[in-house]
């Protein structure tokens, strides 16, 4: 039981990447749309490359979005309006009309024959008018006829029927002009113009109701194809008639596999595609990133960035497909270059790609556009941290997906006509999304504990409250490391390291000495020398320790483990030679791991030239009278021992490179020393 414990703690790391990978796989299938794929891949223009396809089943041609939405247009316009007729208005009009008639015309003026008779011509008036009603002059509709809803009784009858308030005046005078006195017309139009009230009116709710009933009507499809008939031959183009045809096939295909006969199998297949896709990117990390792979947080962090990606995009492609481009698929190189490598960044995006091929229409198309703009994010993002930089890098990817999507239409239209301009839109939002890729970043940062160039950049700066203290507690270490930076910032210039994390790892290396700052030379103003007072294994402990104390004060000012790597490492497994050979003269024979760095030794590229640049610099402060034969072999001695010592077996750095980083060592440590040619005599 003990021994399975143990090899279950010894295999705790292997085992998380067996959870994050088999977990992953279910989340993105999980993400996938639920239908099958399509077994033939086609394109509009493009010949039939598949052997004749004949009907596997009866299936109804279905019609185009842009067919629907003209049938729905067209049903639209053509809506008759309903307008509503107020039965209780036009009696209430009645009433006030009995009620006002005395008041104009007196009984005793006309006598009461000559009243009853004026009073009914009158009546007349208003049968004629409240026979369709008066409209209340709001909402006009667009059509010639309307229909005309009185005691729930639709009747359809020309808009022109229903009268309107300023044709009242002409109503009144066509009707009563030649049977009454100009005296008496004029008081009736200022009686009827008193009382007449219009009650017929828009019912908006009728009529939105009868418009809904009249799209849902519309049908989706137009025709349908039987079992076993032609659908298109080996080598003819996919166009017109048979594209709608291959489109509803396929969508109909799509649509009967996923059942629940054959889901099980569905989703076997979409498993192991994705599995495989994912064990691609572990053997990756694997075999060259070994340092990427052993590290958990690294691989949960890429891991979690494709789960991001293709979470983002299935979202999109199931509210609309349209909208896929919007989806910026460029900020996942952009991270991974940031945080890792380029190759890396390249090799997940394209991994990444694939998985969403499966997601996407016109999958060709897509992994075509998304490729091309991933190379072009990757060869042209660098130094993330200028602003400049990402604009210039965030436009020409934009422009690749113009050129791209512009290209591919003429390829399928044959023309440059019918060119969807909404979509140019699409990949200029989709390059402003990407421009967010820097406060990203920023929350990355924070969520899984990794450093940028961003953030280099912030801790390169000499004001920092860590370096003003240690430039005012330990002047002398602090002028070192600003010599040592400047000196391994140059030498990985020259072997394509990363010069940034190089130069911030060489500002932070030595601040474990602001502890005990007289106990090291370069800090001392005076002939006094604090060892001349210790035993050799004392000094060589106080020496020792600026290693140790200089993670703890690291990790006290929170500097990210890529920094403290450089403190950890800067000095590898080597001794404290001058006070290893001073208790040697003392007393023979010494305990060595007394006198020895604890380790470990550099096991990255930045961190061996750190070394290499830090004890050049430092031993260079013992040459008297320098000339260019004296610092050639100096700097070649002093590399060389640590090589023989073997400090730089663990490092991705090539003797090539070793040989580069001394040349840069001995060009500048001759400017130091103002070196010039000796002109003979």
């Amino acid at each position: 039981m003990a021994n399975f414990l143990d090899t279950l703690y010894r295999s705790h790391s292997l085992i998380y990447k067996y959870i994050l990978y088999f977990a992953t796989i279910g989340a993105i299938v999980f993400f996938f749309p639920r239908g099958g794929q399509f077994k033939y891949e086609f394109q509009k223009g493009k010949p039939w490359q598949y052997e004749n396809l004949y009907a596997p089943f009866d299936f109804s041609i279905r019609k185009s979005a842009s067919e629907l939405e003209a049938q729905r247009s067209q049903a639209t316009q053509e809506q008759i309006p309903y307008y509503r007729f107020d039965t209780e208005g036009a009696r209430e009009v009645y009433r006030v009309y009995e009620a006002e008639f005395g008041n104009i015309f007196p009984q005793d003026e006309l006598g009461r024959r000559g009243w009853n008779s004026l009073k009914q011509v009158g009546r007349t008036v208003l049968d004629s008018v409240y026979q369709t009603g008066f409209w209340d002059g709001n909402d006009p509709p667009g059509q010639q006829e309307v229909y005309l809803v009185r005691d729930n009784e639709a009747r359809r009858i020309p808009f022109g029927q229903i009268h309107r308030l300023g044709e009242l005046s002409g109503i009144v005078e066509g009707m009563l002009g030649g049977q009454v006195a100009p005296d008496a017309l004029q008081r009736f139009q200022d009686l009827f113009f008193r009382i007449v009230q219009p009650n017929v009116s828009l019912d908006a709710e009728l009529t939105q109701r009868e418009l809904s009933e009249e799209l849902a009507r519309i049908s989706l499809t137009r025709g349908t194809v039987d079992e076993g008939a032609l659908i298109i031959a080996k080598g003819e183009v996919v166009e017109a008639e048979n594209l709608k045809i291959l489109e509803s096939l396929r969508e109909e295909f799509q649509s009967e596999l996923w059942s629940e006969n054959n889901f099980y199998f569905i989703l076997a297949g979409y498993t192991i595609l994705v599995a495989l896709v994912l064990l691609m990117l572990l053997l990756f990390l694997k075999k060259y990133r070994p340092l990427v792979f052993r590290n958990n947080v690294k691989v949960t962090f890429i891991f979690f960035n494709i789960l991001v990606m293709v979470f983002l995009t299935t979202f999109v492609v199931k509210y609309d497909e349209k909208l896929v481009f919007v989806v910026p698929l460029c900020i996942l190189p952009l991270i991974l270059k940031t945080f890792f490598d380029a190759r890396l960044g390249l090799f997940v995006h394209v991994l990444t790609v694939l998985i969403l091929g499966f997601v996407v229409p016109n999958s060709f198309e897509y992994i075509f556009l998304q490729i091309i703009a991933g190379i072009v994010t990757i060869l042209t993002v660098s130094e993330l941290y200028k602003r400049a930089n990402l604009f210039i890098s965030v436009g020409q990817i934009t422009m690749i997906y113009i050129l791209g999507y512009f290209a591919f239409h003429i390829i399928h239209e044959g023309n440059l006509e019918n060119v969807i301009l909404v979509n140019f839109g699409f990949f200029l939002l989709n390059g402003m999304i990407t421009l967010f890729v820097q406060p990203l970043i920023y929350i990355y940062e924070k969520m899984f504990g990794m450093v940028s160039d961003v953030s280099l950049l912030e801790l390169s700066d000499t004001n920092s409250r860590l370096l003003k203290e240690l430039s005012t507690k330990a002047p002398g270490t602090f002028n070192h490391s600003l010599q040592v930076a400047n000196l391994a910032e140059a030498a990985a210039n020259e072997v394509g390291a990363n010069a940034m994390l190089v130069r911030v790892g060489a500002l932070y290396h030595d601040i474990g000495k602001m502890n005990n700052p007289t106990y090291f030379t370069e800090n001392q103003t005076t002939n006094i020398n604090p060892h001349d007072d210790l035993a050799p294994a004392d000094s060589a402990r106080i020496i020792i320790n600026h290693v140790i104390e200089g993670i703890e004060l690291a990790r006290k000012f929170n500097l990210p483990d890529r920094v403290i790597d450089f403190i950890r490492t800067h000095h590898g497994s080597t001794k404290v030679y001058y006070f290893y050979k001073k208790a040697q003269e003392r007393s023979g024979e010494v305990e060595e791991k007394d006198f020895q760095y604890p380790g470990p030794i550099p096991f990255s590229k930045e961190t061996a030239i750190l070394m290499m640049a830090d004890s050049v610099e430092a031993a260079s402060k013992s040459l008297v009278n320098p000339t260019f034969t004296i610092i050639d072999e100096f700097v070649d001695r002093i590399v060389g021992t640590q090589m023989q010592a073997g400090q730089f077996l663990n490092s991705d750095i090539t003797l090539k490179e070793i040989e580069t980083v001394k040349k840069v060592l001995k060009h500048r440590l001759t400017n130091i020393y103002h070196l010039r040619v000796e002109y003979p005599e």
